[in-house]
């Protein structure tokens, strides 16, 4: 599965419940602009993704893109990744 700014990771589990890992590689960035972007990503996906039924476990690698766009672009592609869950 492929996402514009996040390359997305997906494997069936027997959990029982969606769990999400989240990586943010460095790309030059400083350390604050790496915590900022993990805390979107994790509330967009407590949003988006830990509600849903499914049972999987599901990467998401931000990609050096995802540095430079705004809180709705990024939701946007959560939201498109849990679509296709």
């Amino acid at each position: 599965m492929k996402a514009q700014l996040l390359d997305v990771r997906r494997l069936d589990s027997t959990a029982g419940h969606v769990r999400v890992a989240i990586v943010v590689p460095k790309y030059g960035h400083t350390a604050v602009r790496r915590n900022k972007l993990k805390r979107r990503l994790r509330e967009l996906s407590r949003q988006a993704l830990l509600p849903r039924p499914a049972s999987c476990d599901v990467l998401l690698r931000a990609r050096p893109g995802a540095y430079a766009v705004s809180f709705d672009a990024l939701r946007h592609d959560v939201l498109d990744v849990a679509s296709r869950l």
